[in-house]
């Protein structure tokens, strides 16, 4: 069983809230995990063997064990009569849908914002696809799909070889959008008493990220650059090597932090030379501006300029890996970092909600469940008795707990 840990004053401003969530892979369950550690109530419904994300190996290994801490699982064979007229009854007494599978599979089983608006029409339904309505609404999508068409690839790698950045961006801010329309909705609802069909999409996030780009190239007329190649807009900003083999990112684009730059690494002559007067003329003469830099910063170990840098207040950063996260001395005194127990059973730290209500961050509850761990309770809470659950594990309808194997 997932452990539980209530805290003295949990912070849960979305409690009372009932989410039920049919989702896979990244995009679904990021919405209701933000749900979920804003305090709802989220009720993950899992097909029989569990979601297949448990048994994912390679990169894909951890996606479990991320996004569904503080849910409760229920399985439930959702492709029988019986098991959808059970996933009705606990539709009809939910705030919240969040469903993430390929087009049509939820009017397949009758569980489609039309059908459940019928029963249930006080129900916010979040459809979270790889595209909104229109040409491509049925097509198939993946974050590395919408990133190539939607220029992020293109932004991120060469110019001949679009790279997918290093993290679901899209799925994830995607699932995100969801939460922030069914949160206008649930508010909405307040005053109407009605629910709301609310969409988020794969393709649409990237292409919002990309406004920017699209944006500069309506000002400048000029086409987008990849960052890879592309020149900087700020006198310094850029990856310097230290005497240690180590690298930092440094960046120096105010006045204030250019004069206090010179005066610690004893350039003071740099302030009185004119082509350094203003920022715009540091950016003129980089290609002279930067090696010099870099030649300064080669004498240095890299946390004593670190120290440096800290002490001038410039902005700095280490070139880290993800796996150097889980002992960065912030997020383990911020509470930035919490504690979970992985389905092999060991004790893991993940990131929390990047937000902090009242200086105080959201803090796993409840362990990500064993496949069907909450289904008798659930059930009960909607209304069935002990025999009717019984007779529903009997014929396989639902499984209360982890099957064998």
């Amino acid at each position: 069983m997932g452990a539980a840990r209530e805290h003295d004053a949990p912070l849960r401003p979305l409690e009372g809230v009932r989410v039920v969530e049919f989702s896979q892979m990244v995009m679904g369950p990021s919405c209701g995990l933000i749900l979920a550690d804003l305090g709802a109530d989220v009720i993950k419904v899992e097909p029989i063997k569990g979601d297949r994300t448990r048994s994912f190996k390679g990169p894909a290994a951890g996606f479990f064990a991320t996004y569904c801490r503080n849910k409760r699982s229920i399985a439930l064979d959702t492709s029988t009569a019986q098991g959808q007229k059970v996933a009705r009854r606990l539709i009809a007494r939910s705030d919240v849908l969040i469903e993430n599978f390929r087009p049509g599979l939820m009017k397949r089983i009758g569980l489609d914002y039309e059908s459940v608006a019928a029963f249930a029409p006080q129900l916010i339904y979040c459809s979270l696809k790889g595209y909104l309505p229109g040409p491509y609404e049925n097509r198939l999508a993946l974050d590395e799909v919408v990133q190539m068409m939607g220029g992020l690839a293109y932004m991120t790698g060469l110019p001949d070889r679009p790279m997918r950045a290093g993290a679901s961006v899209n799925d994830i801010m995607g699932g995100m959008f969801g939460v922030i329309a069914i949160q206008a909705a649930l508010a909405e609802r307040q005053r109407t008493g009605r629910g709301r069909y609310v969409q988020s999409a794969l393709y649409e996030n990237n292409v919002f990220l990309m406004a920017q780009a699209m944006m500069y190239e309506v000002v400048t007329g000029q086409p987008s650059i990849p960052y890879s190649i592309k020149d900087s807009p700020w006198p310094v900003y850029d990856l310097f090597d230290t005497k240690d083999g180590s690298k930092l990112f440094v960046t120096i684009v105010g006045e204030e932090q250019w004069v206090a730059f010179c005066r610690a690494f004893e350039r003071t002559e740099w302030l009185d030379d004119p082509r350094f007067a203003t920022a715009q003329g540091r950016v003129d003469h980089r290609g002279w501006l930067i090696p010099e830099i870099a030649a300064i910063f080669r004498t240095w170990a890299r946390d004593d300029l670190a120290a440096v840098l800290e002490r001038l207040e410039l902005p700095y950063a280490p070139v880290n890996k993800p796996g150097d996260l889980f002992d960065d001395p912030h997020l383990n005194a911020s509470g930035g970092l919490t504690e979970i127990r992985m389905p092999d059973g060991r004790r893991a730290k993940t990131p929390v909600l990047p937000v902090s209500l009242d200086g105080q961050r959201l803090p796993n509850r409840y362990d990500p469940p064993d496949v069907g761990e909450h289904t008798r309770d659930v059930l009960a809470e909607i209304g069935l008795l002990p025999d009717e659950i019984a007779m529903l594990e009997a014929d396989g309808t639902i499984s209360p707990v982890k099957p064998p194997g």
